[in-house]
């Protein structure tokens, strides 16, 4: 058994998409995560970008998201913590779970090249992007001690509301939100890193390329290495792991005519800005549900995950991404014991 989730970057554009504006993307997010629970879906993420027209405000998409749904898991995949304050960000995060009813999934990381030189200059900090890296870092770790839920900060003698004495927590506490703390890892150090410190693991369609083998074997040993971290930690909680990716059934000659080009694709080699050591992309996964259970089937990284997130093209609107959902829960899924 594996939970399926949706990845939605919540693009939007003037020319060639169904989601042409803002308004259209953060709702039809919502109807879709709505009609995605009903099909079986077990989360609805979404990648946040700043400077670009996607989604790159979460925490309210994804409260309104858990105020019209029940069951389905809501995440992130990731925040960008150059970009955040971990105590303002504890405060949208506890108050987000509260509304979800204790649904929410962050994945959060050290992000992506984003369209904008040095973008969190203009969010209030001044960092070199060699120096945001071990920044990000530690903001990360101080959320996660922040979520806790142990009062650190010192009261003042003449409140403005009556309070209890001692130091106070920032509030909402949800209980249990830090045990869903996911760390975007791009390479076996980062996944180690993560699990000494406590977090669930995600791993997207690109890791870094420390070997020559295949993506999905580095990938899998990137999973295989954060187990072992973890399990030396000595945490009290048993982790996840999920894995990213492409897949496009073709049932219909809509899918034929939009995704059988891609039948073929491989994995890629490439260069992201500011690294300095190349980047392997995984392959789309595009045919009959036949064929893409046979590809799926000798994935080693999915062997080794229980979450696999399936990016959608939102572009092309909820009625399509529901058709290709369902095709995949229904077809795909249950002849891969997913189901």
């Amino acid at each position: 058994m594996k939970k399926i989730g949706f990845l939605s970057f919540g693009h939007w554009m003037d020319r060639g998409s169904l989601v042409k504006t803002a308004s259209e993307a953060y709702l039809q997010s919502i109807d879709l995560a709505v009609e995605a629970e009903k099909i079986g879906v077990d989360g609805a993420w979404f990648r946040v970008h700043h400077f670009a027209p996607q989604i790159g405000s979460p925490f309210p998409l994804l409260s309104a998201i858990g105020a019209k749904t029940s069951t389905i898991e809501i995440g992130t995949g990731l925040i960008d913590m150059r970009y955040e304050n971990p105590y303002y960000m504890a405060e949208n995060a506890g108050l987000t779970d509260v509304i979800t009813e204790g649904r929410v999934q962050l994945g959060v990381g050290r992000g992506s090249p984003e369209q904008v030189l040095d973008g969190w200059n203009y969010f209030g900090y001044d960092y070199s992007e060699e120096e945001i890296k071990d920044i990000a870092r530690q903001r990360t770790l101080d959320f996660l001690k922040i979520i806790e839920g142990k009062p650190f900060a010192e009261p003042n003698p003449m409140p403005m509301f009556p309070q209890d004495p001692g130091k106070l927590r920032i509030e909402p506490y949800s209980e249990g939100l830090d045990k869903r703390i996911w760390w975007g890892a791009g390479s076996q150090e980062t996944a180690i890193w993560a699990a000494q410190h406590g977090m669930n693991l995600q791993s997207s369609t690109l890791v870094n390329h420390e070997s020559n083998e295949p993506f999905h074997i580095q990938q899998a040993k990137q999973l295989r290495a954060y187990k072992e971290a973890w399990k030396k930690a000595g945490h009290d909680f048993e982790p996840r792991t999920l894995v990213t990716r492409s897949i496009q059934p073709i049932t219909t000659d809509l899918d034929l005519k939009l995704f059988g080009r891609d039948s073929e694709q491989e994995d890629q080699v490439g260069f992201l800005a500011y690294h300095q050591n190349p980047s392997i992309f995984g392959r789309t996964f595009s045919g009959e549900p036949e064929k893409i259970v046979k590809d799926l089937a000798e994935d080693e990284a999915i062997k080794e995950a229980d979450t696999v997130l399936v990016t959608i093209p939102n572009t092309l609107g909820v009625e399509y991404n529901l058709h290709l959902l369902n095709t995949i829960v229904k077809d795909i899924a249950p002849d891969l014991g997913w189901r």
